[in-house]
């Protein structure tokens, strides 16, 4: 089974990452690569949750001609402008989200070394460089991701680490905003296998051997000649991750993007793309990880 940037328990990680912790100033370029056997039921790497759909999308885009169903996006919010794309029958951000979430503090305590963490943020920039904020969008805590003080909604008030949410669970058809701007929300793990089923062209449910990581890549940024063929206009950027102790890790070899569907009161899922893997994967993670966001139209 491939591996992914999974997160095990906080003793786990902090004694897998002792020496690294020394060392490591804050960013680290390289796939955080942790065993994906997850304890969360039904998650893992390979989480299958819905049926799928059967609508297949065709490719808009090659080399030489981009025939992509575009439009664009405005945050009232801070007034930033997002490209949208329409893949099947969902209409999705073609860029992940960079709403500066900063007005709720973030706190983590490591039981190992007996410290709290804390950060003005819920959300950061990787390895805390604006122009990475520029460049992939920011990265969220799935509590910021679902908006768990209800600034926006209330659909997703009260979700966050710790706590289970009926909203949040497995199948729910209510539409979470989160983050996310007005008429817009965070997508569910079924909706990311709907987008799967339509890029792969030839499956009619998820399945972990799908081949639509390689249409959803983008062409460039991505390490060790991982790039895609961005056949759909999504454009995913390799982005990486950050770790609920502060490190990041990643950059330029995967994409990971938060669903509102969680695990446990722990774990959420989220999609994930590899530099060295054509297919889209689903997985759970820790809730206090940052991951990105990519909102769907309601």
């Amino acid at each position: 089974m491939k591996k992914l940037f999974l997160e095990l328990s906080f003793a786990a990680l902090c004694a897998a990452l002792l020496s690294a912790c020394s060392s490591v100033s804050g960013t680290n370029s390289e796939p955080l690569e942790i065993s994906p056997n997850s304890s969360v039921p039904g998650g893992g790497s390979d989480a299958n949750l819905s049926g799928g759909s059967l609508i297949v999308a065709n490719p808009c885009k090659t080399e030489t001609e981009d025939n992509c169903e575009y439009g664009s996006l405005t945050d009232s919010r801070d007034g930033q402008t997002y490209r949208t794309v329409k893949i099947g029958d969902q209409v999705w951000m073609a860029e992940n989200l960079n709403y500066a979430y900063t007005d709720v503090p973030y706190r983590f305590y490591n039981e190992i070394y007996d410290e709290t963490y804390t950060s003005d943020s819920t959300s950061w920039c990787y390895g805390d460089d604006p122009a990475n904020c520029a460049k992939y969008g920011r990265l969220y805590t799935w509590a910021a991701a679902m908006d768990s003080v209800g600034e926006w909604s209330t659909n997703g008030k009260g979700c966050g680490y710790g706590k289970t949410c009926s909203v949040a669970s497995a199948g729910s058809a209510t539409l979470v905003r989160g983050v996310c701007p007005e008429g817009w929300h965070l997508p569910s793990i079924d909706e990311w296998e709907t987008l799967i089923v339509a890029v792969d062209g030839s499956i009619t449910e998820y399945t972990s051997s799908n081949k639509a990581g390689t249409k959803l890549k983008s062409a460039t940024g991505w390490s060790s000649s991982g790039n895609g063929t961005d056949a759909f206009g999504f454009s995913a950027l390799p982005a990486g991750g950050r770790y609920a102790s502060g490190i990041y890790g990643s950059e330029g070899s995967e994409a990971i993007f938060w669903s509102s569907t969680e695990g446990n009161s722990y774990h959420a899922y989220f999609m994930y793309l590899r530099y060295g893997d054509g297919g889209a994967g689903l997985g759970d993670n820790n809730k206090y990880d940052g991951f990105s966001v990519r909102c769907l139209k309601d």
